[in-house]
């Protein structure tokens, strides 16, 4: 398996594995990722300055992926942690591991502090690891994601002081 920026020949298999993922494990589709216009073109969303967004591929298949873009509506120096959704066969091997700590270094060199991030309380996993790289439940949103079925809201500090 191999992490690799988005191309946009990826944009029909990232949004099917992100429904896909949504169907099967039975979360909300609105107020979610799962409602995003963007989501069919996942490509064009994050090819602009200060984004990016890679995918998991498996022999030309598309398993997962998750990315980086300005926060709407928040400081200009705050990103998102955006779409970060895996197929069941890439879950427990590190993967999401390895493809959130790419993200956040790409997220310091493109300039931010802090990375913020939503997610459903179902998502245990997924928070367990969040924590694991530093960040931090908050007790209310930021930014203006029209994510409102997303109840968990967390934040990382890029550059903490020792």
């Amino acid at each position: 398996m191999i992490i690799r920026e988005i191309q946009q020949s990826d944009n029909k298999q990232i949004a099917a594995v992100i429904r896909q993922v949504f169907i099967l494990e039975n979360y909300p589709k609105k107020g979610t990722a799962f409602a995003d216009s963007q989501l069919d073109f996942m490509f064009e969303t994050y090819n602009t300055p200060k984004a990016v967004y890679y995918v998991i591929e498996n022999n030309g298949k598309i398993m997962g992926g998750a990315g980086i873009h300005k926060l709407d509506h928040a400081g200009k120096n705050i990103c998102e942690l955006q779409k970060m959704y895996f197929l069941q066969e890439v879950r427990g091997k590190g993967m999401g591991f390895e493809l959130i700590q790419k993200c956040l270094q790409r997220a310091k060199e493109l300039g931010y502090e802090k990375c913020y991030l939503e997610t459903l309380p179902e998502m245990r996993t997924a928070q367990k690891i969040y924590q694991n790289v530093g960040f931090e439940y908050l007790c209310s949103p930021m930014g203006g994601t029209g994510h409102t079925s997303c109840p968990i809201w967390m934040l990382k500090d890029l550059n903490p002081k020792s």
